[in-house]
């Protein structure tokens, strides 16, 4: 089966999305989808105006009337559970996104002791330890105590970035004293000094009933919920210690086939399997050099070298752990990650995760919808549009039929690169060719038993069919700036025009 996964969100998607995505379950399946990774599901510090993550209450999924409402942005517990039922009748897997780092828009403030640090050197003090009073404290009084009856309070965190001393609020990065002790834990990133630290309170690992009350917790959700994997957020700010820990605990107590994919937002492939490797390959990481190569290819056009699209890519270094992708919620327009992939240059970065041999791709709800937005910043009122990509459906779809068997590449010119698809007993296979610069060609050899064979362009694009020669070579065009798969005229597909 040719996995394919698909984000179901966006930062701008406007809500309802439980409902949306029960009513699409269906035409997803149809288009070869197999998993879909949804938002968080928890009730957030901004109550309907949170995305999932600025978590309050991990145990609250729309259930309670918390944080001005019962319903999350997404919709009510019970339309959560129904989302995900639906997608299992239509053949989907659901990977939740699960949230560690922190927790936000506490209950109570507590009086400690904490210490400021350097942003820039998390390790560096930039003053005396003081006494200040914080909102680490969290009872979540609109539950009373279901499911779970632990309080969270500053024992339970390592750091925060507001507090008040006096009568002033102060904001910076501070260190809290706990039991834990007074410096951060090491087993986590070395950015910036030393990256435990991201934002709201900080859940503190080394405290073993926090780590008790997250196994309890994640074996209720994945209880309730019947989701077949989690997507885990944020992992270059987690200790490595207790994130081998958790997932060793689904994978062994809870579902052995849980499927494990994290969030290590790294641009440097190297780093990303050092991760993967120090966690023993427990866990599965997005791309993000792949997406990085993308998103330099479409800004450079013709003068980026095609034939190098997948250098340095997490793919290259350790496919069967990689999932690519060519955009996500962080990477569009005024995110933190901004980093968009040019619309015309999409359908070849498409046709590369999606056709390849060893990618598990990960397609991105606007690319599949569209999405038209406004926001506001420095006062102005921005309006975005991200069209859909019209011939995404037909990837798929060319995904679900062709892209099987060994894979010859032909990665040989900077503007014009190509690549084989054997097929299978089952699958006739196809040819995939791609142009950043003027319209290409390619001879190529597709085997013997291909000798005199018509093949046409599955996505329409080009009109004309190809023959091959008594040898089985033929001559495979693209026009410019485009991607055409090839396939035989006589299989009994249906063909698509864009």
């Amino acid at each position: 089966m040719n996995g394919v996964i698909i984000q179901y969100f966006h930062w701008y998607h406007t809500g309802e999305l439980w409902n949306e995505f029960a009513r699409n379950a269906a035409y997803l399946s149809e288009l070869g989808i197999t998993a879909a990774w949804l938002p968080p599901a928890n009730k957030c510090h901004l109550g309907r105006e949170g995305r999932g993550y600025d978590v309050y209450d991990l145990y609250d999924l729309g259930e309670f009337d918390q944080k001005g409402g019962i319903p999350t942005r997404y919709g009510s517990k019970k339309e959560y559970l129904n989302a995900i039922e639906a997608a299992h009748k239509a053949g989907i897997q659901v990977y939740a996104d699960i949230v560690l780092n922190h927790r936000m828009g506490a209950d109570e403030t507590e009086e400690i002791t904490v210490h400021e640090v350097d942003e820039e050197d998390r390790n560096t003090s930039i003053a005396e330890p003081m006494k200040v009073s914080a909102l680490t404290k969290f009872t979540f009084p609109g539950r009373n105590g279901k499911y779970s009856d632990f309080i969270w309070d500053h024992q339970c965190f390592s750091g925060i970035d507001v507090v008040t001393r006096g009568n002033r609020e102060v904001t910076g990065i501070f260190k809290i004293h706990n039991d834990s002790g007074t410096d951060w834990t090491d087993d986590v990133s070395h950015q910036l000094g030393n990256y435990d630290y991201l934002m709201g309170a900080d859940v503190e690992y080394r405290n073993p009933q926090v780590v008790q009350e997250m196994k309890k917790w994640i074996r209720w959700y994945m209880e309730t919920t019947k989701a077949d994997g989690i997507r885990l957020d944020a992992l270059k700010h987690i200790s490595l210690k207790f994130l081998k820990e958790f997932i060793t605990f689904i994978k062994t107590e809870i579902n052995p086939d849980c499927f494990v994919l994290g969030e290590f937002w790294k641009d440097e492939a190297g780093k990303l399997e050092s991760f993967s490797d120090q966690m023993d390959s427990l866990i599965s990481c997005f791309d993000a050099p792949l997406h990085y190569n993308f998103f330099k290819a479409s800004e450079e056009g013709r003068d980026y070298d095609l034939s190098k699209i997948l250098e340095g890519s997490f793919l290259e270094r350790k496919p069967v752990y990689s999932v690519s992708f060519v955009e996500n919620h962080d990477t569009q327009p005024l995110q933190a990650l901004e980093s968009s992939v040019q619309a015309w240059f999409k359908p070849l970065a498409y046709a590369i995760i999606l056709l390849s041999e060893e990618a598990y791709p990960c397609i991105f709800y606007p690319d599949l919808f569209g999405a038209h937005y406004t926001d506001t910043r420095d006062d102005r009122e921005i309006s975005i549009s991200m069209p859909k990509i019209g011939v995404l459906p037909v990837l798929l779809k060319a995904r679900q039929q062709f892209a099987y068997g060994r894979q010859i590449s032909h990665f040989d010119d900077p503007n014009c690169i190509a690549w084989i698809r054997e097929g299978d007993q089952d699958h006739a296979g196809c040819v995939v060719i791609i142009s950043n610069g003027d319209e290409g060609c390619k001879e190529l050899d597709v085997g013997h038993e291909n000798r005199n064979t018509r093949f046409r362009d599955f996505l329409g694009r080009r009109k004309e069919e190809i023959v091959t020669d008594g040898s089985g070579k033929g001559m495979f065009a693209v026009h410019a700036a485009s991607v055409s798969v090839w396939v035989r005229s006589d299989d009994n597909v249906q063909h698509f025009m864009e």
